[in-house]
C-alpha cells in the first residue's frame, strides 16, 4: 500500500494555526477529498494543536508541535506531536452542553468537536511525547 508523508513543525503559538490549516488543506485536496472532508480535517486539526498550545504547553511558546499528513489511498490521517503536559484520557469528561450555555461558558469542547468530525481519533503519550491521531477515511 502506498503512502505518503508530509511534516511541518511550528512553534507554540496560535499565531501558526493559520499556516497548519493551509499545510492540511493543500494535502486533502491534492489526495482529491471532498470539501466539506476538508473542512472538517481542518477544524479538528485546528482544535488539536490549539489544545496543545493551550493545555500542553500552556501557552509557552518557545515550544514546538510537529504535525504529519499521512495519505494512504483509503485514509488521511494527521499526526500531532508534543513533548508538553500529557492528555488523560481516562479522566476526561464530555462536557454537557446545555450547562455550559447555562453558566455562560465558551470553549471547551475541542475534543468533542475532533470526535464528531473524524472517523478516528487516537491519543498516545510516549516517554516525553504526546501524540494525536486524527483520521479521515474515504
Amino acid at each position: 500500500m502506498s503512502r505518503s508523508i508530509h511534516t511541518l513543525t511550528i512553534p507554540s503559538s496560535t499565531r501558526f494555526l493559520e499556516d497548519v490549516r493551509r499545510f492540511v488543506e493543500q494535502h486533502a485536496l491534492e489526495a482529491d477529498f471532498a470539501a466539506k472532508d476538508v473542512g472538517e480535517l481542518k477544524i479538528a486539526v485546528d482544535e488539536a494543536c490549539a489544545n496543545v498550545i493551550e493545555h500542553a504547553y500552556k501557552g509557552d511558546d518557545s515550544h514546538n508541535i510537529d504535525v504529519d499528513v499521512i495519505v494512504r489511498p483509503d485514509r488521511f490521517t494527521v499526526r500531532i506531536r508534543d513533548e508538553g503536559e500529557s492528555f488523560s484520557q481516562n479522566t476526561y469528561q464530555e462536557p454537557d452542553i446545555f450547562d455550559f450555555a447555562r453558566q455562560g461558558k465558551a470553549g471547551g469542547f475541542g475534543v468533542q468537536i475532533m470526535r464528531r468530525l473524524m472517523d478516528h481519533v487516537e491519543y498516545r503519550a510516549k516517554g516525553r511525547s504526546n501524540e494525536c491521531s486524527l483520521t479521515k477515511y474515504r
